[in-house]
């Protein structure tokens, strides 16, 4: 049985739009064709015919197709604009057609007047002009229905609320020039990116969303069944630890774009699933793959023409100097006494208490200190900064520190006060990356939702001898958001909400 409501029960600008609807298909009209005449895109006509002046008429005819987004139903002269796609160009994406008695003749006119409403598909045949006041246009000779919409569109002059804009993404699409924008800019950002790593010599690969283990970072996944196997599953919360398996089969350098999924909050820069870039490069270190990521964040802004972005915080230069901070040093500076990871845990927690960082006191001292360091410090660091030299517990797949004992090789790059991307020098040696997933395992037999278990393929394929490497991930809706000062639901073409 159908949900939908009886047509005298819809509100009003549903119900007639049903009559229409219910009076076309009576007089034998089908109000969704299979196909209808259609010689070129809006954008094509706009291409080809643009150099029109007012008032020039060309005996050219075409045949357009598109949405109406305005329309004047009145008089012996309708007009209408259509919109058409997204194209590169958002001013090519409109074009305005004329209906006129002359032209079209009475029945054909009164049949637009009776049966056309906002937020239907046409199909316009006709010349192209351009009219007296210098609008290129197609004047009709004959038209027909492509599409019948039994919902009215958003108004389009009046702004939607956010709410609204987020439950009903299609509808913003069709209202709102700045939600195809943003489906354009985003699209340009990733093609940035790709061309930036092909360019540099990496591939690109895809590797399984449904895992046995999870692992390759610190938190909760969501769980599902296997039917077929009866076993059970969880979606992927990072990319790495099968990236990192190509690269012992071989792969130099080697990247994936893809969605992953994380049982998480949700916020103004959170979502459950979201779509993450990581990359590995053979014969790389921390300071190499931090290059790669500057350069793919530079790169990126270029194509946007916006090297200078804005943030809450104050204008962002991402074509200056990028910074690197170490994590100690930093926190020393925040909290005016020297921290060191020799620091004991109860001067870390005294603190935390004097400053008002919440936290919980079983926290061992490396995971305090990276606390005490995202609450005071990171909202400062406006400009791109790397911060380094991590505690062990920040990242158990990051190398030991080179020079200084009690860090390791990685970083977090830090813009607008804001994680984008994180880095580190590979940990390779299979015994020691052993010794810290067996460490993570326990917490995680121990209830940590966030830690990692045991993954003995992914061990074996270490034992196999993996080459020094480098490696990073950023979040792309992430990059997105730092490139048009927007939130992470704004930057995700359909977000997911919480259901009314």
């Amino acid at each position: 049985m159908s949900s939908q409501a009886p047509e005298s029960d819809l509100p009003e600008q549903l119900r007639i739009r049903h009559e229409k609807r219910a009076r076309l298909l009576a007089a034998g009209i089908e109000p969704y064709p299979i196909s209808v005449p259609r010689t070129h895109s809006l954008a094509e006509v706009r291409e080809t015919w643009g150099h029109l002046q007012a008032g020039d008429e060309t005996s050219d005819v075409v045949s357009v197709s598109g949405r109406i987004i305005f329309a004047r139903f009145t008089g012996k002269l309708c007009f209408a604009t259509l919109q058409d796609g997204f194209t590169l160009d958002a001013d090519s994406e409109r074009l305005q057609v004329m209906l006129s008695l002359a032209e079209v003749g009475q029945e054909s006119l009164d049949a637009w007047k009776a049966d056309v409403d906002l937020g239907d598909f046409v199909s316009v045949t006709g010349r192209v002009i351009c009219s007296k006041r210098g609008e290129l246009s197609v004047l009709a000779t004959s038209w027909q229905l492509a599409s019948k919409a039994l919902r009215p569109l958003p108004t389009l002059h009046k702004d939607l609320s956010e709410e609204n804009r987020v439950r009903e993404r299609y509808a913003d699409l069709v209202a709102r020039p700045a939600a195809r924008d943003m489906v354009r800019t985003r699209a340009a950002i990733t093609r940035s990116v790709r061309e930036t790593l092909h360019r540099d010599g990496y591939i690109e690969v895809e590797t399984p969303v449904l895992q046995l283990i999870h692992g390759g970072a610190a938190a909760r996944p969501f769980a599902t069944h296997l039917n077929a196997f009866d076993i059970p599953m969880t979606l992927r919360i990072a990319l790495e630890l099968y990236l990192k398996r190509a690269m012992v089969g071989g792969a130099d350098r080697v990247y994936e774009i893809g969605r992953i999924f994380r049982n998480e909050g949700i916020d103004s820069t959170h979502s459950a699933e979201f779509t993450m870039l990581e990359a590995y490069q053979s014969w790389g270190d921390q300071f190499t793959i931090a290059a790669l990521t500057q350069s793919l964040i530079v790169d990126a802004a270029a194509a946007l023409d916006r090297l200078v972005v804005d943030s809450p915080q104050g204008e962002i230069d991402l074509g200056g100097e990028w910074a690197w901070l170490g994590v100690y040093p930093g926190l020393s500076a925040a909290v005016g006494e020297e921290i060191t990871p020799e620091t004991p845990l109860a001067r870390l927690q005294a603190v935390a208490e004097a400053r008002g960082v919440e936290h919980d006191p079983a926290l061992e001292a490396g995971k305090l200190v990276m606390e005490l360091f995202e609450a005071l410090v990171e909202p400062t660091l406006v400009q791109p900064t790397f911060v380094c030299d991590y505690p062990p517990v920040a990242q158990p797949l990051a190398r030991p520190h080179r020079s200084e004992p009690g860090k390791i090789e990685a970083w977090d790059l830090i813009i607008g006060g804001l994680e984008r991307a994180t880095g580190f020098s590979e940990l390779i040696d299979p015994v020691v990356q052993r010794e810290r997933l067996v460490a993570q395992s326990l917490k995680a037999a121990g209830g940590d939702p966030e830690a990692m278990q045991l993954d003995e393929d992914f061990l074996r394929a270490l034992e196999f001898a993996a080459p020094p490497m480098g490696g990073m991930g950023m979040g792309v809706d992430r990059l997105v958001m730092l490139l048009t000062d927007a939130g992470i639901r704004e930057t995700i073409l359909f977000p997911l909400l919480k259901p009314l």
